[in-house]
């Protein structure tokens, strides 16, 4: 097949013409008509012949697969030529490069267009300004590709920096976010904020949350949660914007935390999470974690302290670094399940396992057991709020049940568990039978049927009129949950376990499934 250069096949938009394929192919710019599939249909049928559009690769964008003779092709596609015209005595062929809108020679597609009949000049001049259209339509597609990407990859910074704050390491935090929201992290303290939607509305919200918070904050389209956003805000005013944005958006709730420490994101991001339950339930949908009573501010602080010491003291032994992750991953896949705590902090479920049962095999605990994750809960949020304790100063035993006990029963604490559980009395149902027998079930609804002589599907029921009743996360697990069972030990309805009981010469023997 000879090949000659086109000299006359510069793409130029017509601006006029008698006749109606101007209009048609105009039509393809219109918002509702940019397709390459349509636009190189349009051309096939308007030239009678076969039409083949493929990138600088020679993969096919639209059209058919055309034989072409691949060095004229390569030529075009580099840009040493800026269009041909072939023939073989069968066919007419006329290939145009489309030019790339980056800086260079090369094109960013090749159009062929191979046709029993001779070009004549109308054949011509539809194909030229049907390149041109089609040049604009890829620069369109590339421009937008390109913005996705860098939508993806500052999406992907975000969550960086949340996972680097879970893990309490803030130096790094600060130093990744510095070089796009200059001075976001500044400051030592945060709220930490869950604003929950629908899955299909998730994105439009996390964009409307940033756009809200005008880059005061740190947006996060959360990795375990489909429908969740997670913000950090440093300043109060993001609370306010954000209780605005839900306020006009039926359907999304807000749960925030108080403040803390940066160091503190995950025990943030878990009251956050416990506020967004009870915001569930409010006429205004938003809820902050700090308006409720916890059980911890009920106990002797000194005591309390070195109680939780004595709980996590085995771990002391480790480096400061493997001692944080440990703690931290542990903290997440508590409050949460395996899975989505490794969502979260970017790591593998069976990684999250796997530091949680060396954590386990140190401390001698059975995380199996729901009343052994409560009191191990409580142990790692009091070191959370206050502080890792004096190594050197003085500590209980680890496996020290009578200390827990008395920690768990002064008379404040019990007036505030028989005023949690209480509300359950109210309800002909017995729903507080309900939640013993589920609690004492380490949460299986099937063996706390089989206790209760009901069908499984009945405890289901009673536990969602429960959350509402208690205004409490239950079947979710989490911080919610573990304070209902530490309002079970407080009355005495369920034993206060005891730690210590597994071996801890074999750290990373596994405790639980």
């Amino acid at each position: 097949m000879a090949a000659r250069p086109d000299e006359d096949t510069a793409p130029v938009l017509p601006y006029g013409g008698d006749g109606a394929w101007e209009q048609q192919l105009l039509d393809h710019l219109r918002p509702a008509g940019r397709d390459l599939g349509r636009l190189v249909a349009w051309l096939a049928r308007t030239t009678r012949a076969v039409v083949c559009l493929q990138d600088a690769h020679g993969r096919l964008l639209a059209g058919e697969r055309l034989p072409l003779d691949a060095a004229v092709a390569r030529d075009i596609a580099a840009g040493r030529v800026a269009a041909a015209a072939l023939e073989d005595g069968v066919r007419h062929v006329r290939l145009v490069g489309i030019r790339h809108p980056g800086p260079g020679p090369a094109a960013g597609a090749v159009l062929a267009v191979a046709r029993p009949a001779p070009f004549d000049r109308h054949a011509a001049e539809i194909l030229n300004h049907t390149a041109g259209v089609l040049e604009l339509l890829l620069r369109e597609r590339e421009l937008a590709d390109a913005g996705r990407r860098l939508r993806r990859a500052t999406a992907d910074l975000r969550l960086a920096i949340l996972q680097l704050l879970m893990v309490e390491d803030t130096v790094s935090a600060r130093r990744v976010a510095a070089g796009l929201w200059p001075g976001l992290l500044e400051e030592d303290t945060a709220r930490v904020y869950v604003v929950e939607t629908s899955a299909a509305e998730r994105d439009r919200l996390a964009d409307a949350c940033a756009d809200s918070t005008e880059g005061r904050a740190l947006v996060v389209r959360c990795p375990a949660m489909d429908g969740h956003v997670i913000v950090v805000g440093p300043s109060a005013e993001v609370g306010e914007r954000l209780r605005s944005l839900v306020a006009g958006h039926p359907g999304t709730f807000l749960g925030g935390s108080p403040r803390q420490r940066l160091a503190l994101t995950a025990t943030a991001y878990g009251q956050a999470v416990t506020a967004l339950a009870v915001a569930r339930f409010r006429p205004e949908r938003s809820a902050v974690y700090a308006a409720r009573t916890r059980p911890a501010q009920l106990m002797d602080p000194a005591g309390v302290r070195t109680w939780a010491a004595g709980v996590l003291r085995p771990l002391d032994t480790l480096p400061h670094h493997v001692r944080a992750e440990l703690l931290a991953t542990t903290g997440l896949g508590l409050e949460f399940t395996a899975v989505s705590a490794a969502k979260v902090l970017g790591v593998s479920r069976n990684t999250v396992r796997a530091r949680m049962d060396r954590v386990a095999g140190l401390l001698g605990a059975d995380f199996s057991r729901l009343a052994v994750r409560a009191v191990a809960h409580l142990a790692l949020n009091t070191e959370a709020a206050h502080g890792p304790y004096d190594p050197g100063g003085p500590a209980g035993h680890p496996a020290d049940r009578d200390g827990l006990a008395d920690l768990l029963g002064t008379r404040a604490l019990r007036t505030w568990a028989e005023g949690l559980l209480g509300r359950l009395d109210e309800d002909g149902r017995d729903l507080r039978a309900t939640l013993r027998a589920w609690t004492a079930a380490d949460a299986h609804a099937e063996r706390a049927a089989q206790t209760l002589g009901v069908h499984a599907q009945t405890v289901r029921e009673h536990l969602r009129a429960a959350e509402g009743v208690l205004e409490r996360r239950l079947t979710g697990g989490g911080t919610d949950l573990y304070e209902t069972v530490l309002a079970h030990l407080v009355t005495g309805e369920l034993p206060v376990p005891e730690l210590g009981t597994t071996n801890r010469e074999e750290p990373d023997s596994a405790v639980h499934g």
